[in-house]
């Protein structure tokens, strides 16, 4: 609904014509029993890299390479207004309840100088100091100096429990403009190597090579780290200024605890306050510990009758004004013994508020981690208990951790001495349940459940390794936080955090057999694998996921994972050639015509005893195609290598068909191209007739002649139609063309004779001539004169010239010789009666 313009909504019915939904009941009790719109799932786009990445809680995120339209532009940097936000956005915030006086930093003046020569000469310096020195408020007053040194001003940064990636993206956000965007490595180190700030890490817990890569890659910027002795040392080569953090001497200690007091102490408080700092080694925190402890004490002493005036509750009296010799012997309360003033925390959390000492019991069972203030009236009970968080830092109990609290140096192992961790399982399950419906509802954003990352994670290390099969009907706590919260870090972009939720939530859903849970859980860190460039993880991971999600017929998701594990083939080159495909397999598919070749088998490293029963052959039958290995990326890639083959060899084929079609037509003399448009069936110059049978002299006597054959036989050299070949029984040869015999030839050789004729029907012009048959010879041997064996088409029908042969026709049975002749070519004659066919 827009307020400045009214829709048709506001009238009572819709855009679309239909009547609209019921008023809600302005009485809030009463229950409203419609059907209600289920909630959306909260999705966002981002992008990582050349990564388009869609955060989907309900069936895994999906990623897919970024289009062009969807890149973003280059960042921008932040404004020093836009700045200044930021940093007042990192700073803890303030306690509920009546505002607490600053306290100056006493003794630290000479180290509050040195850090600032430091950084203006743009060198990088480590303040080291143990927990509770006052190394923080040192840091921020250095800070406050330093505004003005660099371009892009001061950045405030968190190094507990950050890694260098962590903190190069941290100063990357904090100094650009980008949201939802989170570059690729080169892209980020190219866009911090621009940044010239002066950078505060406190709680740095990095060291060596790790905090030269973040040196390397910030050229332009000064540091100011924040470490405790035990933290890993810079390198030798790093170039890192070392400045350590010393204790208060006794009179810094003294007024330390009358600035806390709000009074001067009196010389026993002053004794007792030498012995303290003598045990403490000079450590502010003690001091102020001490000041609340001397302040309780004074609360206690106060009458009845100061109670009464100023109407206060009871377990909250107010601070009484300085108390002098002369007050009343019943009231006196004895100072706290050097014991309980070396370990304060107990005696101090049993004066607080029940709010203050529930808060502290979630906090040891989060392993020091205290909830936001927001959240202690739900998690105690009390819609006053956002006041309790101030009660501690009055009293010393918790220390500031970037934007949020943890129990101070020492106190969480003071406090589960004193029982405070007896229900650590039931306050743990309690937060888990809270921080499961918070992290989940529509109305937080990621980046609030981000800055609460710390206490989830504590909340899920305590509860995933209690988790049990849950009942019927219901879910695991843990796998319910782990749920809610991942997306919300994957969209805040604290993708350390994300990684982590993940890890314990896919060991909780183990726990509780959850496989669709468990299943979503591998298939977020494979994206996220995917995302930081890890292939090998991404592929295992997703396999993993589409294996669980095919059992349980998960269709969207079995798909969604297919999708990013064809991008991970893709990102590695992992497509298979042909090489490949052929090692892959090894026993490949049995043809119809030839039996398959058997599995391998491993020989055994004993000989074995040979059988004693007889040898039955079987048939083995082929292996089914579901054991084969095959399917997937490799079948589909052979498939496609194969088509491709194919069509290959086809351009080769039809290449090499046309090549030579175009190059064959060289002949000058081709007999296809001698025919002309109206060929005729004329005789050609060499030969006789037309092919056709010549009809011989008929003597109508219907003697058809002795039947005769075509030798077979080719005689001793091999070659058919020679003088050689022997002749059928009961044949003899005759010769039956009239050719020139010379005697004694043994032979004839028929000569044709040219004559031209003009007719357009050409009639061969012949002489018939008897020739005795010889006798004295059985075989003849002929030597025909071939004249061409086949006849060439003319070019005009009146240009064939028919050739003359004086050939006897008769009835007499044909000699082997004639057809030999006729075979070769030689023209047979016909009679010049008989008509041409």
């Amino acid at each position: 609904m827009d307020p400045n313009t009214r829709g048709p909504e506001e009238y009572g019915h819709d855009g679309d014509g239909h009547a609209s939904r019921p008023r809600p009941s302005r009485d809030p009790l009463t229950p409203d029993f419609g059907q209600h719109t289920p909630a959306l799932a909260r999705t966002v786009r981002l992008v990582s890299g050349d990564h388009l990445l869609t955060v989907n809680p309900v069936d895994g995120s999906e990623i897919e390479l970024c289009p062009p339209t969807e890149r973003p532009e280059r960042p921008a940097k932040r404004t020093p207004e836009a700045r200044a936000e930021a940093d007042r956005a990192a700073r803890p915030p303030v306690p509920a309840g009546p505002a607490q006086p600053a306290q100056p930093l006493l003794g630290r003046q000479d180290e509050r100088e040195q850090l600032v020569r430091l950084l203006a000469r743009g060198r990088s310096v480590c303040l080291i100091g143990p927990a509770g020195s006052g190394r923080t408020s040192l840091l921020d007053l250095v800070a406050e100096d330093c505004a003005d040194l660099a371009p892009d001003g001061v950045v405030r940064l968190v190094g507990y429990h950050r890694t260098t990636a962590d903190l190069l993206h941290d100063l990357f956000h904090a100094v650009y403009d980008a949201p939802l965007h989170r570059p690729e490595d080169d892209e980020l180190r190219a866009l911090v190597g621009e940044i010239g700030a002066v950078v505060v890490v406190d709680d740095l817990e990095i060291g060596g090579a790790a905090l030269d890569e973040l040196l390397d890659a910030t050229p332009e910027c000064a540091f100011l780290f924040g470490a405790t002795p035990d933290a890993p040392a810079p390198s030798a080569d790093s170039a890192v200024e070392e400045v350590v953090l010393s204790g208060l001497d006794r009179a810094g200690g003294v007024e330390v605890i009358e600035r806390a007091v709000g009074r001067v102490l009196t010389e026993e408080e002053a004794n007792w306050a030498g012995d303290l700092w003598f045990e403490s080694e000079g450590l502010p925190l003690r001091f102020v510990q001490a000041g609340a402890l001397l302040r309780q004490r004074d609360q206690l002493r106060a009458t009845a009758g100061a109670v009464d005036e100023f109407g206060v509750f009871e377990d909250a009296r107010p601070l009484a004004s300085p108390l002098d010799a002369a007050a009343d012997e019943s009231e006196e309360i004895p100072l706290p013994s050097l014991g309980e003033a070396a370990a304060p925390a107990p005696l101090l959390a049993a004066r607080l508020s029940a709010s203050a000492r529930a808060t502290l019991r979630f906090a040891v069972a989060l392993g020091g981690e205290v909830p936001h203030q927001a959240h202690l009236p739900a998690l105690v009970g009390d819609t006053h208990a956002d006041a309790a968080l101030g009660e501690l830092v009055a009293c010393g109990l918790v220390s500031p951790v970037g934007t949020r609290y943890r129990l101070a140096a020492g106190v969480q192992t003071q406090l589960e001495a004193a029982g405070y961790a007896d229900d650590v399982a039931a306050r743990a399950h309690t937060a888990a349940q809270h921080y499961a419906w918070w992290a989940g509802h529509p109305s937080v954003t990621p980046e609030r459940v981000c800055a609460e990352a710390d206490a989830i994670l504590a909340a899920l290390a305590v509860t995933v390794p209690a988790t049990e099969r849950p009942a019927e009907g219901e879910e695991a706590t843990a796998v319910q936080l782990a749920r809610t919260a991942a997306p919300a870090f994957a969209a805040g972009l604290h993708w350390s955090a994300w990684e982590q939720a993940l890890h314990e939530g896919a060991e909780a859903a183990r726990l509780a057999g959850e496989s669709a849970d468990r299943a979503y859980f591998h298939h977020e860190l494979g994206v996220l694998a995917l995302c930081a460039g890890q292939l090998d993880r991404a592929r295992s991971e997703l396999e993993a996921s589409v294996g669980l999600r095919g059992a349980l017929a998960d269709k969207r998701g079995t798909v969604a994972g297919r999708r990013a594990l064809a991008l991970v083939a893709d990102r590695s080159g992992d497509v298979p050639g042909l090489a490949a495909l052929m090692a892959a397999e090894e026993v490949p598919d049995a043809r119809h015509e030839e039996p398959a070749p058997a599995p391998r088998r491993i020989t055994a490293a004993l000989p074995s005893a040979p059988p004693t029963a007889p040898t039955v052959v079987t048939s083995r039958p082929s292996p089914s195609p579901a054991h084969r290995g095959r399917g997937g990326l490799r079948g589909l890639a052979k498939r496609n290598l194969v088509a491709a083959g194919a069509g290959a060899l086809l351009v080769a084929v039809l290449g090499t068909v046309v090549t030579l079609g175009a190059t064959s037509n060289n002949d000058a003399t081709d007999p296809s191209d001698q025919v002309g448009v109206t060929p005729s069936a004329s005789v050609g110059v060499d030969d006789g007739d037309l092919g056709a049978d010549n009809p011989g002299d008929d003597t109508g006597n219907g003697d058809t002649g002795v039947a005769t054959s075509r030798p077979t036989d080719p005689g001793p050299d091999g070659a058919m139609g020679t003088s050689d070949d022997p002749t059928a029984a009961g044949v003899e040869p005759t010769p039956g063309a009239s050719s020139s015999h010379s005697s004694g030839s043994g032979g004839s050789s028929p000569t044709p004779t040219e004559s031209s004729s003009s007719s357009p029907t050409p009639k061969p012009s012949s002489s018939t001539s008897s020739s005795p048959r010889p006798s004295g010879s059985s075989s003849t041997s002929t030597s025909p004169s071939p004249s061409g064996s086949s006849p060439g088409p003319s070019e005009s029908p009146s240009s064939s010239v028919p050739s003359t042969a004086s050939n006897s026709v008769s009835s007499a049975p044909v000699s082997p010789t004639t057809a030999s002749q006729s075979s070769t070519g030689t023209p047979a004659t016909a009679d010049s009666s008989d008509p041409v066919i």
